[in-house]
């Protein structure tokens, strides 16, 4: 670390209402050598600009709403070789940012993730928030392929690569499922390194919505695999409509054993099976083409690197 200069790595800090917190945030950076640092506000009410301007960071104000949308900002207007991202709300350790930023630095990695699943603090998840998370990420193995422990980390950093050809278009708390869906259809190289994770400051109330925040994130994950694994896309779909054919096909048996014809439900259940096995079908031609996609853009890629 002592080789690079502070124009080298930017830590980015998009907060909204962490007067309580940004301060010491701030601090702690600097302590650890970093003092290009960026807080990307969400329209505060209260003393967070000002908190985060005397203590020497810079202070953009978004020009829109939504942690996603600051986000997307912040990356269009940082210029620095390194990006570090972490939350204002004071729940990560300043000093993890060395292991953090290892993996970018040495080149073995374009985005790194800190894994908060390994080292929290007692109260810093909820029951709720745990089991969540990991529903979550179970999901996003099945659809991307890529098991990771902890996709909705907010600590993490990015090398130039990385962040500069991110394509954002979720303005909420999906933007680090989207930050991740985008490393694997990039190609990056990811890695999950342990960070502390710390409870809330009893000041701080947290923004997110379990349930809310939760169905959008999987929703984001569910809708952007379309275009990456489609049989995992419709295969869904397709075994929705399966499932739904055989709970009225045993209706229609039951029906038929005590000596009553359901031909309307007959003809349901015929159509929802039928249309279960196409979407398989769809699913399974729509993969060979991405797979086929996919593969010529890495190849693509590869003699574009080679020529550089």
């Amino acid at each position: 670390m002592s080789s690079l200069s502070n124009e080298d790595v930017c830590v980015l800090i998009p907060a909204l209402n962490e007067e309580a917190t940004i301060g010491k945030v701030i601090r702690d950076f600097r302590s650890e050598g970093f003092d290009n640092i960026l807080v990307i506000d969400g329209h505060s009410t209260d003393r967070t600009p000002e908190i985060a301007e005397s203590e020497g960071a810079r202070v953009v104000v978004q020009s829109g709403k939504g942690k996603g949308q600051a986000i997307q900002e912040a990356f269009e207007i940082i210029d620095s070789d390194y990006v570090v991202m972490v939350d204002g709300d004071g729940t990560n350790l300043a000093k993890d940012v060395h292991a953090v930023l290892a993996p970018v630095l040495d080149g073995t990695a374009d985005h790194v993730m800190g894994n908060r699943l390994v080292g929290y603090e007692e109260g810093a998840f909820t029951r709720l928030n745990l089991i969540g998370n990991k529903l979550i990420n179970k999901m996003f193995g099945m659809a991307y392929g890529v098991w990771l422990d902890d996709i909705l980390t907010g600590y993490r950093a990015f090398n130039k690569k990385a962040f500069k050809s991110f394509e954002l278009k979720k303005l909420g708390f999906e933007v680090e499922s989207e930050i991740t869906i985008e490393s694997v259809k990039k190609d990056l190289r990811i890695r999950e390194v342990p960070t502390t994770y710390l409870a809330r400051h009893s000041e701080g109330a947290t923004k997110l919505n379990p349930l809310k925040d939760g169905w959008r994130i999987g929703s984001t994950i569910y809708k952007m695999a379309k275009l990456h694994n489609p049989m995992f896309y419709f295969g869904l779909i397709g075994g929705l409509f399966i499932l739904a054919g055989l709970v009225t096909g045993f209706f229609v048996v039951s029906e038929w054993l005590q000596g009553v014809t359901r031909i309307p439900l007959t003809v349901l259940t015929a159509l929802l099976i039928i249309a279960g096995f196409q979407m398989f079908v769809f699913g399974m031609l729509s993969d060979l083409v991405v797979t086929l996609h996919r593969e010529n853009m890495r190849i693509l890629r590869k003699m574009y690197d080679n020529r550089k």
